[in-house]
């Protein structure tokens, strides 16, 4: 009986780990494993009766991540209660909100809006356009589902930050906002005897 030559095994087991690891792959130049048997989104078949791939959501389907999270909490998703802009802020307003909508409108918002949203940020002062104050009564009376709005989807020069500040900030935002037009229209009736007496020293000088 012929022994086999070490060789000849090397050359065998060389094969089998071969074939064994190129089994599973389509090694005809130009062709890649993506490249399968696939319906693409709304395309025509013959297998229904109307026609398309693309089937209906079967009746009683549950949704479930992101887009139930979204069509569940409308206000704090989209600023608005069925399709009109929202009246209130979805979300608790305390001191860490608003310390929060601080720290992001310093950085998203102030260098266009100015550290107190009075329009005269450092870009304005460059040269670039300059936006609306938010003391002006007719943003000071705005809902604040309008303010959610813009910065979602920008308005006018403003491009949109609704990739860079996450709904919860932009709330905190606008809450924050709302804090600014009260600063600059406080009743003095509002305030302490240390403001007071603080307010009396800056008026004296």
């Amino acid at each position: 009986m012929h022994k086999p030559s070490l060789k000849s095994f090397s050359i065998a087991i060389f094969l089998i780990a071969f074939l064994m690891l190129t089994s599973g792959c389509d090694i005809v130049p130009g062709r890649h494993m993506r490249d399968q048997a696939k319906f693409e989104p709304a395309e025509v078949s013959l297998l229904f009766a109307d026609g398309t791939t693309s089937r209906p959501i079967p009746a009683n389907t549950v949704p479930r991540g992101e887009w139930y999270e979204i069509t569940s909490n409308e206000a704090f998703y989209t600023g608005t209660v069925d399709g009109a802009l929202a009246e209130e802020i979805p979300i608790e307003v305390n001191r860490e909100v608003l310390l929060r909508g601080q720290e992001r409108f310093n950085i998203f918002c102030s260098p266009c809006h100015g550290r107190v949203g009075d329009g005269q940020g450092m870009i304005v002062q460059r040269g670039f356009k300059q936006p609306s104050s938010f003391h002006l009564e007719r943003l000071r009376t705005e809902r604040p589902g309008y303010f959610y709005n813009v910065i979602t989807n920008g308005f006018g020069v403003m491009y949109s930050y609704g990739a860079r500040v996450k709904p919860y900030d932009r709330w905190a935002i606008v809450a924050y906002i709302r804090a600014l037009q009260y600063s600059q229209g406080a009743p003095v009736e509002g305030l302490g005897p240390e403001d007071l007496q603080a307010l009396e020293n800056v008026v004296e000088q």
